[in-house]
């Protein structure tokens, strides 16, 4: 595995102040905040123990462009990116720097939105990853959640991966020579009143959470047949449109 590499935001803070009093340009700013963030001391990540791991610690395995939005509103360009689920993280890519992965800081980062190209899965899409800033449980509010729809109501996807260390040592052992990464997805459904719960994805749960759609929803499933959340989160933009701006 590459080394990584620990990212402080003051030094983009900083490179963002003196960009600004000399008059760069946005495209050249954002550039630059980029650059800053690429400078920082090693790292290593966790490596699965003895025989290596199994699963993956990602939102996503694949490297795809994002576009971050910072809490301070500074421009930056668009980067690989991956989420770190299991070690609550993000990772970057610099385009200047090879096979390394970069370690980012992301106490500023408010959300970002991978640009998913076309593929074999599905058409070129954008996904917004937010911080789950109303989740039930304080410690995940520093999560991020993939907003999967957003109208009167808000479609949700928590990623939640844990790790089994191997065990195959000892007389007692289950010999399981590999780490293993268990993964767990929680959706939830967020009310115009701003109500949040679990829910699973289905014609009849979609329906009790959200009683005024139920109608348009069964018309909508009958004809369109959803099986994964992409599909269901097409589904409800049909029948949940976003509020005009």
């Amino acid at each position: 595995m590459n080394f990584r590499f620990s990212l402080l935001l003051g030094l983009l803070v900083t490179a963002a102040s003196a960009h600004a009093q000399t008059g760069i340009a946005d495209g050249g700013a954002a550039q630059a905040n980029l650059a800053a963030l690429t400078a920082g001391s090693p790292a290593m990540l966790p490596r699965g123990e003895s025989y290596g791991m199994k699963g993956s610690p990602y939102a996503d395995a694949r490297w795809l462009p994002a576009k971050l939005t910072l809490s301070n509103n500074l421009p930056l360009a668009p980067i690989p990116l991956k989420y770190d689920v299991l070690e609550h993280r993000l990772l970057m890519r610099p385009l200047t720097r090879g096979n390394d992965s970069l370690l980012l800081d992301d106490r500023q980062v408010v959300s970002f939105v991978l640009m998913e190209p076309l593929s074999d899965l599905g058409p070129a899409r954008s996904r917004l990853f937010r911080r789950f800033l109303e989740a039930p449980n304080e410690r995940q509010r520093q999560d991020y959640v993939e907003v999967l729809h957003e109208g009167q109501h808000t479609l949700l996807k928590h990623y939640i991966k844990s790790m089994k260390k191997a065990d195959y040592q000892g007389a007692y052992s289950n010999d399981q020579r590999y780490d293993v990464i268990d993964d767990k997805t929680v959706y939830y459904l967020r009310s115009p009143a701003g109500v949040l719960q679990p829910i699973k994805l289905g014609l009849k749960p979609l329906q009790a959470a959200a009683p005024a759609l139920a109608d348009a929803l069964k018309t909508a499933v009958a004809t369109q047949r959803p099986k994964t959340d992409a599909d269901w989160a097409a589904v409800l933009r049909m029948v949940d449109p976003a509020p005009a701006k």
